[in-house]
């Protein structure tokens, strides 16, 4: 039997390389796994369970509630309003809509809706035809105003808590449609306002763009989809047709924010015309589209100012920097309360109120608000100071102090004028001779030479 050789072993520079290999083999992904780069991690946000509030009943007017958007990306914004099925109930189109009132009221009818059709949708004629029938399906149901105008500015005192966000985000100071643009618009309200229904959006009260997520969405029943807009309606009785039977005010406000864009919203009704007995923001008298004496109720008890210290009828307040100038009337009314005489001056820069009457140039120059009430002569005027706030309408405006014209130096001549009885002649001025006089003391007769004036 013949033995077995043995193996050889490979040689020295094969086993390093062997060794190199293996060694690289354990230690290269080891070191790529502890060194890759970080991945940021985006936690998929979702908004809170939304689930249905309860359905209102008939006897209940359900509540408008301000826009609120869930803090959620677009993409995610989109997936959760998939999520949300459309209502399989029927969806029954609105009644025409046909315009009634004196012509300027239908006038600024028309320019509210066209300026929320293009505002909202922008000149997207499906869009705004939408839009449209939303308003005045608004305007037939009792949870909302009862005018076009009404409506469309519903909240637009208010820098949050609007209705419809241009009216109140700055939109409309930021820019203005095309003319053509605002022609169609006008011409598709219009229509909407003289019987023209826009069926597929039927009793919608609501919508939104499918890359949001308003926390009132899921409450409601959505009924259809136009490009990029969900349109819902109430849920229950209140979205039925029987629901939307209230009767149009064919009394439009003007409204100072269509002052630019709609001849029929200019020229309000001086402040100092209003009756005392009527609200200082009747909409017909200021321009204000809210009720001040109620938006004065609802502010709170620490925000009523003190008078000023031994006139209880004067008030010199300082006014928040960050409130709305349409609610300095407010603050006025709240803090005049009954009084027959109220004297109410407002400035938004403390370091310019006057600590009593009256104030100085500067001060009175740097007043932001003053409203005054006397009702024994039937006088209420509310003005506020157009430098620091943009009114469109005029009569609304302090009357700003006209500069002081500076006084001339005397001149050296005039400063030369002898006292009264100097007799001294002045040089380089020509003066008539007195009058020769008698022996007795008493003036010669005056000769016509002596009575002429001199032409030279």
């Amino acid at each position: 039997m013949t033995p077995a050789l043995p193996t050889p072993s490979p040689p020295l520079w094969l086993r390093l390389i062997l060794g190199i290999v293996a060694l690289a083999a354990l230690v290269v992904p080891t070191l790529l796994v502890i060194n890759a780069p970080r991945m940021p991690h985006h936690a998929r946000r979702v908004p809170p369970v939304a689930l249905p509030n309860r359905v209102v009943p008939k006897e209940e007017l359900p509540p408008v509630e301000p826009v609120a958007i869930a803090d959620l990306d677009p993409e995610d914004a989109r997936a959760f309003n998939a999520a949300i099925p459309f209502s399989t109930d029927p969806n029954p189109a609105a009644r025409p809509f046909h315009l009634v009132g004196a012509p300027d009221s239908q006038e600024r009818a028309v320019d509210c809706l066209a300026a929320a059709e293009v505002y909202e949708a922008g000149d997207d004629a499906l869009g705004e035809r939408a839009v449209a029938q939303v308003i005045l399906n608004r305007v037939r149901h009792p949870a909302f105003p009862k005018t076009v105008c009404g409506v469309v500015f519903q909240g637009s005192e208010r820098s949050t808590g609007c209705q419809f966000t241009f009216s109140c985000d700055g939109a409309m100071l930021r820019w203005l449609p095309t003319p053509p643009a605002w022609a169609r618009a006008r011409e598709i309200a219009k229509m909407a306002l003289h019987g023209t229904v826009f069926r597929p959006v039927g009793h919608a009260t609501h919508y939104h763009t499918d890359w949001v997520v308003p926390y009132w969405s899921a409450s409601l029943d959505k009924i259809v989809e136009l490009h990029t807009h969900l349109f819902f309606r109430w849920a229950g009785w209140w979205g039925t047709p029987p629901a939307f039977n209230r009767g149009y005010v064919a009394d439009e406000p003007k409204v100072a924010l269509l002052g630019r864009l709609s001849p029929a919203h200019q020229g309000f009704v001086a402040p100092d015309a209003i009756d005392p007995a009527s609200p200082i923001g009747d909409p017909g008298a200021t321009g204000l589209l809210f009720d001040a004496r109620k938006a004065a109720a609802g502010l709170p008890a620490s925000s009523i100012p003190a008078p000023t210290a031994g006139d209880p009828n004067v008030f010199l307040v300082t006014l928040p920097d960050d409130m709305l100038p349409d609610l300095f009337p407010a603050v006025a009314l709240r803090a005049c309360g009954d009084r027959p005489y109220c004297k109410f001056m407002g400035w938004v820069d403390a370091t310019k109120k006057p600590p009593r009457l009256p104030p100085t140039g500067e001060q009175a120059a740097a007043m932001s608000f003053s409203y005054l009430r006397d009702e024994k002569v039937h006088y209420v005027k509310a003005l506020w100071n157009c430098d620091q706030f943009r009114k469109w309408d005029g009569t609304q405006c302090m009357r700003r102090p006209l500069p002081l014209k500076p006084q001339p130096a005397p001149s050296p001549t005039a400063a030369a004028v002898s006292p009264p009885g100097d007799t001294t002649p002045l040089d380089g001025i020509r003066r008539k001779a007195p009058p020769a006089q008698n022996k007795a003391g008493a003036a010669a007769p005056a000769t016509p030479a002596s009575t002429s004036f001199n032409s030279d």
